[in-house]
C-alpha cells in the first residue's frame, strides 16, 4: 500500500483467524516500522486498532490518527490474542509513505 504522508486514512490488513476461533473479543495491535528496522516490535510500537469485515483498521496521518508517519518505507505487523493460549504476532505487509 502507498499513501502520501498528508493524508489520514484508515491502514486495512487482512487477517485470517485460525479455523472456528473468533477473534473479534479484543481489538488488533499493529505496529509500523521502518524496513530498517529488523528487530521485532517493542511493545511501545503497538498500536490498538479496531475490526472491520476481517480486517484491523488503524487510523494513521497527522489529522488524528493514531500515528503520524513520515516519508519512508515500513514494515506492518499485526497481533490478536484469541481465546486460548495463543497469542498471534504475523508481519503482514509494506506501507510506502510519500
Amino acid at each position: 500500500m502507498l499513501i502520501p504522508a498528508s493524508s489520514t486514512e484508515y491502514l486495512h490488513v487482512p487477517v485470517t483467524a485460525p479455523v472456528g476461533v473468533d477473534i473479534t473479543g479484543t481489538p488488533p495491535k499493529l505496529a509500523l516500522l521502518p524496513v530498517t528496522n529488523r528487530s521485532n516490535p517493542e511493545p511501545g510500537d503497538w498500536h490498538t486498532g479496531t475490526w472491520g469485515d476481517g480486517e484491523a483498521l488503524l487510523l494513521v496521518g497527522p489529522g488524528g490518527g493514531a500515528l503520524t508517519l513520515t516519508a519512508g518505507d515500513y514494515w506492518v505487523y499485526v497481533s490478536f490474542d484469541p481465546p486460548g493460549s495463543e497469542n498471534i504476532v504475523r508481519m503482514s505487509g509494506y506501507l510506502g509513505i510519500t
